[in-house]
């Protein structure tokens, strides 16, 4: 040390060591390493995306992945799951059952026609050959419920405001619109179009239904 150099001046100039890195736990490194599967998932598609590559871009090593998933099958199908669960569509409330329906159809496609193309190419990819899944039973796992909740909504509210008597329609006619948006989604891997909607909508759901009338 120099002669007349305060001794502090030393010590801030040879500590330039950063703060450590501070550790994940539980769900909040889970949750990390599940979105971290998605953006892989995205970026490079199911084929190349290895569960090093996931460890990588989660900042954390594969045995830590390993110890939550036996293998990237298992890592993919819970990274869609997450990936939906994190990004809920919101249920409308129009105060009627047509535009809420009209308003929930569209909005559930514009959320979800990204969600779909990306599962269904991971299943196209080997996916559903890897897991030894059907594809039925792909397709109930990837796609099967996210929009049940939203159906429940909608049809309870019309019910609850006398447009419609849940107890005499039949599930299968509840679920039509629902399950023709969905396919329209894995179809054309994209969102379906306004006049579409209003079609499954005015032409094909709402007459059936009016021939169960409430009251």
């Amino acid at each position: 040390m120099e002669k007349g150099k305060p001794f502090y001046r030393w010590v801030v100039a040879t500590d330039t060591s950063e703060p450590a890195r501070r550790r994940r736990h539980g769900k909040q490194l889970e949750s990390a390493i599940l979105a971290a599967g998605w953006d892989e998932l995205v970026e490079v598609g199911y084929a190349r995306l290895t569960m090093g590559s996931v460890a990588a871009r989660a900042h954390t090593s594969e045995p830590v992945l390993y110890r939550r998933w036996a293998n990237k099958d298992q890592l993919v199908l819970a990274a869609l799951d997450h990936y939906r669960n994190a990004n809920p569509v919101a249920v409308p409330d129009t105060g009627a059952l047509r535009s809420d329906l009209l308003a929930q159809l569209a909005a559930l496609g514009e959320a979800l026609a990204g969600f779909f193309a990306i599962a269904a190419a991971a299943a196209f990819s080997g996916l559903l050959a890897d897991t030894g899944m059907s594809p039925s039973q792909i397709r109930e796992h990837v796609m099967g419920d996210q929009l049940l909740p939203h159906r429940r909504t909608i049809y309870q509210r019309a019910h609850d405001r006398g447009e419609i008597d849940l107890d005499r329609i039949p599930a299968a006619v509840l679920a039509l619109p629902f399950e023709l948006v969905r396919h329209d989604m894995l179809m054309d891997l994209g969102p379906p179009k306004p006049p579409r909607i209003q079609s499954i909508v005015d032409e094909l759901f709402l007459p059936l239904v009016r021939a169960y009338p409430a009251g």
